[in-house]
């Protein structure tokens, strides 16, 4: 079913960029607009109340909003979302004590706040529900400076629905407009200027975007059981260009193989390993080398079958290479290849602790670190000499349990508060509800803790950990944990 809407406002245009990214989710607006009205989010040209856009935004925020000026001073203009009025809060006298806070928490300088309260007695914050259109409205006609916009006859405007996926999730958005109304400082403040300046950058890679996503999500910036991250395309090409590397497509085995080794590289970058590059093949040199967080040497090879000379190669060539046996010695050690290991080098992988994985199978970890970071320092223990894709698979499998596990944990600490209109729980709170839900796995109260500071790490961000007045351990909901 579609929304009636009939208007729009005119916002200026960073102030909708930051709505729009979730990063806002109030603006001050003079003119009264009722509860639940809809309308259209017009990015204007003009900062409103008089002001200079040094003297609206913060230091930090107005090379970000003159490059987003720039970038849209042309038509035509689109409108990708809309919002309904959630709440138009006002500030009086009473409560002019918050403008610093509020100031704290948002894009716009404490004079900007001051100036707009002493030119009216009062500051009206509207807050907004925003939603994005499947596709945006093309405004062809610019409108006049004006708290509305009124659509033209030469205005393409797509019909917004119910079904408009909301950039901010319900619970988000209820927590935050309950820390701004009551002055709390946001404490996540560098991490935003961190998120602004990767989004403002002209070209990112995949893995930024992923990056910039996961750093959002942690913010609670976006509405995450909508917004979660899409696997890169990439991942999908591991098993493909092993495959390549085995058959005849056109691509000459050269290149096949190079491709090969390059995505291997990637890919044991991307789950955590840190790999030295002044090991990368080539003639006389060992394709991996891992420093990070344990020593891992390897060979990438291609072809139908993975020959008996393998294992004498990365012998050798990892003791000339490293320059240090002992180095050598304690490293983990991996042949990765399509093809089927010969027996020989099967006996000598055995000898030698050597693993012998398919790409299929590091494309499995890949995927599995994608929704929720692997323990390097357990995977190693599966690495077995020999062929190792079964042992790989059964700490696929257990990990992907133990993902479930926190990913029924967060699901039960979103629910208890958003059917508590609570802000947080603690370890009681959360174990009780956990043992009462008739989970399929006993977890003790201590366990239970262990699992909730995991979640609420910066390295994972799933949870948000706070201190009570006593001392103790409170929690809230940052991010859905989805399980393949």
């Amino acid at each position: 079913m579609s929304i009636q809407i009939i208007k729009g406002i005119q916002l200026p245009i960073f102030d909708v960029e930051m709505l729009n990214l979730g990063k806002l989710i109030a603006v001050p607006f003079k003119q009264y607009i009722p509860d639940r009205q809809a309308f259209w989010l017009y990015p204007g040209q003009q900062i409103p109340f008089g002001l200079e856009i040094e003297e609206y935004y913060k230091a930090e925020y107005i090379n970000a909003a003159k490059k987003t000026l720039a970038k849209y001073s042309a038509e035509p203009t689109a409108m990708a979302t809309w919002a309904y009025s959630e709440y138009h809060w006002h500030i009086h006298p009473s409560n002019k004590h918050l403008l610093p806070r509020i100031a704290q928490s948002t894009i716009w300088t404490l004079n900007a706040l001051e100036n707009i309260f002493d030119q009216f007695q009062v500051l009206k914050l509207l807050f907004l529900r925003v939603y994005r259109l499947s596709e945006p409205c093309i405004v062809n006609t610019p409108a006049q400076p004006s708290v509305y916009y009124w659509a033209s006859l030469e205005d393409t405007i797509t019909s917004s629905s119910e079904k408009d996926t909301a950039i901010v999730s319900d619970f988000s958005f209820t927590y935050r407009k309950k820390a701004l109304m009551e002055g709390t400082v946001n404490p996540y403040f560098s991490l935003e200027k961190l998120q602004l300046q990767i989004e403002q950058l002209d070209e990112k890679s995949s893995e930024t975007e992923l990056f910039a996503q996961t750093i959002k999500q942690f913010l609670g910036w976006v509405n995450n059981a909508k917004h979660q991250s899409s696997e890169p395309d990439w991942i999908k090409e591991i098993t493909l260009l092993g495959n390549r590397s085995m058959e005849e497509d056109g691509t000459t085995s050269y290149q096949a193989g190079t491709d090969f080794e390059k995505i291997v590289r990637k890919s044991l970058e991307f789950i955590g390993f840190k790999v030295d590059y002044s090991h990368a093949g080539g003639a006389g040199g060992i394709d991996l080398f891992c420093s990070e967080p344990y020593p891992l040497v390897g060979e990438c090879k291609s072809g139908k079958k993975i020959p008996n000379d393998t294992a004498v190669q990365l012998l050798n060539l990892g003791t000339i290479r490293l320059n240090n046996k002992e180095e050598f010695s304690r490293s983990a050690k991996l042949i990765i290849g399509p093809g089927e290991p010969t027996d020989q080098l099967k006996k000598a992988a055995k000898v030698h602790g050597m693993a012998i994985l398919n790409p299929a199978t590091l494309e499995k970890l890949v995927k599995l670190h994608h929704n929720y970071p692997i323990d390097l320092f357990k995977l190693k223990d599966y690495l077995v000499d020999g062929r190792a894709d079964d042992e790989v698979q059964r700490f696929v499998d257990q990990t992907r349990q133990s993902v479930k596990l926190r990913s029924q944990i967060i699901q039960l600490v979103k629910s208890f508060l958003e059917s508590s209109y609570d802000d947080s729980a603690d370890i009681s709170q959360i174990h009780a509800i956990y043992i009462y839900s008739n989970q399929p796995q006993t977890l003790k109260r201590e366990e239970m803790q262990e699992i909730l500071i995991e979640l609420s790490s910066p390295l994972t961000g799933f949870l948000g950990r706070k201190k009570a007045g006593d001392g103790t351990d409170r929690f809230y909901f940052l991010r859905d944990l989805l399980v393949d």
